[in-house]
């Protein structure tokens, strides 16, 4: 196990969206950050952190510890545990085309090959575990490192996607297909929230930036003013019936919904008509036929095709995330 026992190095990152406007184009948002950048970022928070031979937590890390660490917890990225694993994996960079996240490794410090592992942090600088100082940063130009240098690696393979919504999950077509489209955004830093609940109020916004309704007056609600973020987007659900307000004359664009009334609301939005072959084929032993949102139900299983929604419950009472809203409207624009 190489594990940069001498003098070593340091590394990595740290991690909001307008009112969680689904309107916000993702690629504006994340201009404000790439993985890179955030991985970095998280890492400077562990500055200090002693070096310790072996080490993979804040209370103490070597080189490759602390890489492994800072990329996993930051950006969801799984490294191998030692410097030399960690120099087979990735693409190789040149020195002119170091980006902020790049892995830079160095040989020959307390054992031929290589031994130790840092990363880039930009400025011509490595941030890194070293034996003298901790997490630190150092100059590409240093003296005693600088000579070692042995090449470097990226693992990032897409600086503008979310930290937090993997290439694996079978979510992925769904919110890489509306964010694209400018459907919903993510939020700052790179994060989609895949399990953040969604609100009466994006939902219309979502649902309209798919259908693009202009309605013909904004105020229907008492509780939504024409200045508000979503008022027109509100307004056209409401004159289309897609989404209803309550007796008391209110909105309520703040409140949270079931995964039943985003059934209900998508099958009404999309005009969804399943059949009973469709329904047939849905498994859910949670609900029946009688169940007030069960077309709309059936409509959104049956139409899924990225697996999200398999399975013998649908678990209707629980609050709608942003995950499943998304992968929803992606199959129901399909």
């Amino acid at each position: 196990m190489s594990r940069c026992k001498k003098v070593v190095v340091t590394l990595i990152a740290a991690i909001m969206f307008v009112t969680l406007s689904p309107l916000a184009s993702n690629k504006t948002e994340a201009a404000s950050a790439t993985v890179g950048e955030i991985i970095t970022a998280y890492g400077k928070k562990f500055m200090g952190v002693p070096y310790v031979f072996g080490g993979t937590t804040p209370k103490g890390f070597d080189c490759s510890g602390f890489t492994q660490y800072i990329f996993k917890n930051a950006a969801g990225i799984s490294l191998p545990r030692t410097a030399e694993q960690q120099y087979n994996v990735g693409k190789a960079v040149s020195k002119s085309d170091l980006q902020p996240g790049d892995l830079i490794f160095y040989a020959n410090t307390y054992k031929k090959g290589i031994s130790h592992v840092g990363v880039y942090a930009g400025n011509n600088q490595v941030l890194n575990a070293t034996s003298s100082s901790g997490i630190t940063l150092v100059s590409m130009n240093n003296s005693y490192w600088g000579p070692k240098y042995a090449g470097a690696k990226r693992v990032i393979t897409d600086q503008n996607w979310f930290v937090d919504v993997a290439k694996s999950d079978v979510s992925y077509a769904a919110i890489k297909s509306l964010t694209e489209q400018e459907v919903i955004a993510g939020f700052d830093n790179l994060q989609f929230r895949p399990d953040a609940k969604v609100t009466r109020g994006q939902a219309a916004a979502i649902i309209n930036r798919v259908l693009g309704m202009t309605p013909n007056q904004i105020s229907h609600f008492r509780d939504v003013g024409a200045s508000y973020y979503f008022a027109k987007d509100i307004a056209a659900m409401k004159e289309s019936g897609i989404i209803k307000g309550y007796s008391d004359g209110t909105f309520r664009a703040g409140a949270e919904m079931t995964r039943d009334e985003m059934a209900s609301i998508i099958k009404r939005a999309f005009n969804m008509t399943p059949t009973q072959s469709a329904a047939a084929s849905v498994k859910y032993t949670d609900i029946r036929s009688t169940h007030w949102a069960y077309d709309g139900i059936i409509a959104i299983a049956s139409s899924d095709r990225t697996g999200y929604y398999a399975g013998t419950k649908y678990n209707g009472t629980k609050d709608a995330t942003r995950e499943a809203f998304a992968v929803a409207i992606y199959n129901a624009m399909k």
